[in-house]
C-alpha cells in the first residue's frame, strides 16, 4: 500500500525549499475533451519549478486513430520521452497537480507507477489549494528543463480490455466513474451511444472529493465503496468515458486504503461502444 499517496500544499512548499529533498512537480492541468491543453494557464501561474506535461500527446496516444477509446495508454517509449522531458528521473520524487479536483493528475500518478516510479504523489487540492495557502507562484513557460533519466519499465498495475471488464462486471465490482446521469444514458453529450456496461455500478469520481477539491477521508471514502460493493478483497475495477476519471477512481481507492492496484479498463465506455455487438444498459 501506497504510504502517503497526497501530499498538502504546506508538506510540498517544505520539500521545495530545499534542494536535497526537492521532488520533480508536474503540472497537469486539462479540463476534459474540447478543453485545450491547458499550457495558456500554467504560463498565467504555476508552482515555482513545474513543468506541464500535456494530457493528450503524453499521458495518451494520439496516434491510434482512436482505437483503444479516446485516450488510450501511451506506448512506453511516448510516456518515457515526454516524463523524461519533464525532468524525471527515477530515484528522484515526483509530485502531480491539476486544477481538476485531480481528475487529469491522478492519470500521470496512474501511468508513473504502471510504469515504474515508485515513489509519485498528488497535491491534495491541486493548483486552488497551493493559492489558497498564499504559496509562492511562477509564471511563464519555464524553458530549460533539465531531461530526466526516466526509464519506463515493464507495465505492472492490472490493466483490463473489454472482455476483462466484463468478467468484473459478474465476478466482483465494475465501477463507473462517469457522472450519474451518464451512466443512467442521460444527457450524454461526449460518446455516440449513451448507457452504461451491464452489471457495472455507479460511482461518480467527482463524488471522492469535497467542494475544495480535496479528497474525502479515508473512513468517508471506504463508506462510498462499500455502498456498490467494494472491499478491497474481491475484485473491482473502474472505467469512465476514456480512462482518466477511471484513475481518479483508483487513486481514491488507494487513499481510502482498500488497494492500491485497483483494476483500470483503459479504453472504458469509448472503447465498449465501438464493437455494437457489446450490449449496453441503461437505467
Amino acid at each position: 500500500m501506497d504510504s502517503h499517496p497526497l501530499i498538502t500544499p504546506a508538506e510540498l512548499s517544505r520539500l521545495l525549499a530545499d534542494s536535497s529533498t526537492a521532488p520533480v512537480v508536474l503540472d497537469i492541468r486539462w479540463s476534459g475533451p474540447g478543453s485545450g491543453d491547458g499550457r495558456e494557464a500554467f504560463q498565467q501561474g504555476h508552482i515555482p519549478g513545474a513543468h506541464f506535461v500535456d494530457m493528450d500527446t503524453v499521458l495518451a496516444d494520439p496516434s491510434t486513430g482512436g482505437v483503444g477509446g479516446r485516450h488510450p495508454l501511451p506506448a512506453p517509449e511516448r510516456f518515457e520521452s515526454g516524463m523524461r522531458a519533464a525532468g524525471v528521473a527515477q530515484d528522484r520524487p515526483v509530485v502531480v497537480y491539476d486544477d481538476w479536483r485531480s481528475i487529469s493528475a491522478s492519470r500521470a500518478w496512474w501511468l508513473l507507477r504502471h510504469f515504474g516510479h515508485d515513489d509519485v504523489t498528488v497535491l491534495d487540492g491541486g493548483w486552488g489549494a497551493w493559492r489558497a495557502a498564499g504559496l509562492p507562484v511562477e509564471t511563464g513557460p519555464n524553458e530549460g528543463v533539465e531531461l530526466g533519466e526516466f526509464v519506463a519499465g515493464p507495465p505492472r498495475l492490472a490493466e483490463l480490455d473489454a472482455d476483462g471488464a466484463s468478467r468484473i462486471a459478474v465476478t466482483g465490482t465494475l465501477i463507473d466513474a462517469r457522472p450519474a446521469n451518464r451512466f443512467r444514458g442521460e444527457d450524454e453529450t461526449v460518446d455516440p451511444v449513451a448507457g452504461h456496461i451491464p452489471g457495472a455500478r455507479s460511482l461518480p469520481a467527482l463524488e471522492l472529493v469535497g467542494s475544495d477539491g480535496t479528497f474525502l477521508s479515508a473512513a468517508e471514502l471506504r463508506t462510498r465503496f462499500a455502498a456498490i460493493g467494494v472491499d478491497g478483497e474481491a475484485p473491482a475495477a473502474a472505467y469512465c468515458g476514456s480512462g482518466v476519471q477511471a484513475c481518479h477512481m483508483a487513486l481514491g481507492a488507494s487513499v481510502a486504503g482498500l488497494t492500491d492496484d485497483l483494476g483500470l479498463y483503459a479504453g472504458s465506455w469509448s472503447d465498449w461502444i465501438t464493437d455494437p455487438d457489446r450490449p449496453v444498459a441503461t437505467g
